[in-house]
């Protein structure tokens, strides 16, 4: 690849990656519910999430959703429903207004599998490697295939860099959040609403 296609392709993929979404808003709230680990393990989930559109991308999946509109319209309402659930659950999570020490926090697998859901509900991230990638892989060449699978390891690792730098930055001011309950409450609520207004933008989309 060209030095200016491998430019364009970072700035590109950086700008869709700092952008604030689903991960993003899940990363941030790990973060200043349970602390750096949680932030960390959730941006990894958030990574990991990114592997299912890739190889629906890779085997033709991808074009399958960009074609059927029930297949597509199907994917959507199910992450439109994941995220209204994750609003609730957001709402209701009364652990972080707990002493420390006496909540057993979340298993990773719980974060991490979570982290995965947002994303693999989320039909914009396959349309997006539709649309993206094929601009910075070589057409009609033998090594087109190995070209998508370097770019989207690149993309992945922006992903999971970012997001966690969102998560420490949240963990980072989680003890001055969390000796102010009134405050962490109006957070959570704040979370909650940006899962409703995301899944009312993913419906609407």
């Amino acid at each position: 690849m060209e030095v200016s296609l491998s430019i364009a392709f970072l700035l590109t993929a950086l700008v869709m990656v700092v952008t604030p979404g689903t991960g993003v808003v899940y990363t941030l709230a790990a973060g200043l519910s349970h602390g750096r680990r949680a932030s960390v393990v959730a941006a990894l989930g958030c990574t990991l999430g990114i592997v299912p559109h890739l190889v629906a991308t890779i085997t033709g999946l991808a074009a399958l959703l960009h074609t059927s509109v029930v297949a597509y319209e199907v994917v959507k309402y199910l992450g439109v429903g994941y995220l209204l659930y994750m609003a609730w659950a957001t709402l209701r999570d009364k652990e972080v207004l707990a002493v420390e020490g006496e909540v057993e926090p979340r298993s990773a697998g719980r974060v991490i599998a979570s982290g995965v859901l947002i994303n693999l509900l989320n039909p914009k991230l396959t349309l997006f490697f539709v649309a993206f990638l094929p601009q910075f892989v070589p057409a009609g060449e033998s090594g087109s295939v190995g070209a998508m699978l370097r770019l989207s390891v690149v993309f992945m690792a922006l992903t999971f860099i970012v997001f966690t730098a969102y998560g420490m930055c949240a963990a980072a001011v989680r003890h001055r959040v969390l000796a102010r309950p009134g405050v962490m409450t109006g957070i959570r609520r704040g979370f909650a609403a940006c899962f409703v207004g995301l899944s009312a933008w993913l419906a609407v989309a």
